[in-house]
């Protein structure tokens, strides 16, 4: 099982410009972020067994954990392991929690809270991994897979999902008001935020959530009448 304490070479991560990444995030390793991409306080990111690149408009919410790991059956101590990228596409979302050591990760994907993809599997494209889903096989998962349930069930959807365009926008104007941001200034140090900051954080999430409700609601009653 891979350590998460295990010591890193400090490398500074490569932040495009336009993305928002919290210093109360932890990013370690050869970390590159693209453009629009927004992390969360208490996000983790660590290249461990290789670099990771993280492409244009992702969410990573609270407590998500992205991982390059080696192998359950390598010993990076005692052997010679070539690094291997992770690469991760565009407008995909980690929700609350979720674990992913997968290396390949295309566009337009959402895994759920509580969540965990391992290492061996590739997601193509706009593929959903229900809340508290496990998959840790070794196959590549067709486009507009949704798995979901205790047993992992699959279905194909028509559609993928769609990309969080107005949760990004709301969340890079209000996010800089209340932490502060890290920039891939090397060498440099990172100041934090107090409790207040993620206490209106959280209640400006749910000021959004409650908002993309009464739109889904909204668009229902349109809908039906």
């Amino acid at each position: 099982m891979t350590d998460l304490n295990k010591q890193i070479p400090p490398k500074s991560a490569k932040i495009a410009t336009g993305a928002v990444v919290c210093v109360e995030s932890e990013i370690r390793g050869d970390v590159s972020i693209g453009a629009r991409t927004v992390v969360h306080p208490k996000a983790r990111i660590i290249a461990e067994a290789g670099p990771i690149i993280i492409g244009e408009g992702n969410l990573i919410e609270e407590q998500a954990l992205i991982i390059n790991s080696y192998p359950e059956n390598i010993m990076p101590d005692t052997e010679e392991v070539e690094p291997v990228t992770m690469t991760i596409g565009t407008n995909n979302v980690f929700e609350v929690g979720c674990v992913s050591r997968a290396l390949n990760i295309g566009d337009n994907n959402v895994i759920e809270s509580k969540a965990d993809l391992g290492r061996n599997v590739s997601l193509t494209s706009g593929s959903i991994i229900g809340a508290g889903c496990h998959v840790n096989t070794s196959e590549v998962i067709a486009e507009n897979t949704v798995v979901y349930g205790a047993s992992g069930k699959r279905r194909v959807q028509s559609e993928k999902p769609q990309p969080q365009t107005l949760q990004l926008d709301f969340l890079m104007k209000i996010l800089p008001n209340y932490h502060h941001l890290k920039k891939a200034v090397k060498g440099g140090t990172t100041p934090h935020s107090g409790w207040a900051a993620v206490w209106v954080h959280n209640l400006a999430l749910a000021t959004w959530r409650r908002y993309r409700a009464t739109i889904s609601i909204t668009v229902l009653i349109h809908r039906l009448f």
